[in-house]
């Protein structure tokens, strides 16, 4: 696989192979284009009981959906999840990867934890794993642009289908 440098990603989004919405190049770096934090969050319900991590998990069961106007207060040692404004649309023989940005691991935030690696044929918002690794509360704001998606050719083609096509919310 090869990860494509910014000449090359503005190609394909030109071809069409890529597709992101909405879309700006000032956004397309060197060899990745940055993603903007959205404004909800699924947040983690205060539970004492034990939740039991299965196949069979949801979620959906442990944590609620909070929209934000103007920001989210990300405790110490606090996870949320959160979810990119952009939408992106891979052909069948690209995927990529969803990182994160240096300036914001320097102040503690992790902003995607685990499950960084974006399937071929996406068409969704992507989901942040946001985590507090600091010891300061820290104000996420939505359309901070929060993380970066680096985008490689497969060798071969195939479409993600799976439990979360076409996600919209966190």
């Amino acid at each position: 696989m090869t990860v494509l440098a910014k000449d090359r990603i503005l190609k394909e989004i030109e071809a069409g192979n890529i597709v992101i919405e909405p879309f700006s190049d000032v956004k397309v770096g060197a060899g990745s284009v940055d993603l903007h934090l959205g404004n909800e969050f699924r947040v983690f319900k205060k539970m004492h009981d034990i939740y039991h991590v299965t196949n069979g998990a949801d979620f959906n069961e442990i944590t609620e959906l909070v929209t934000v106007e103007d920001h989210f207060v990300l405790m110490p040692g606090e996870t949320v999840l959160g979810i990119t404004r952009e939408r992106i649309k891979l052909s069948p023989n690209i995927c990529g990867w969803l990182e994160g940005r240096s300036r914001f691991a320097r102040l503690g935030l992790m902003v995607h934890i685990t499950a960084g690696f974006m399937q071929p044929g996406i068409d969704n918002r992507q989901v942040l794993e946001i985590s507090n690794v600091s010891s300061v509360p820290l104000a996420i704001h939505p359309g901070t642009a929060i993380c970066q998606f680096i985008f490689e050719r497969t060798e071969g083609e195939a479409t993600y289908h799976g439990i979360f096509e076409r996600q919209e919310r966190p």
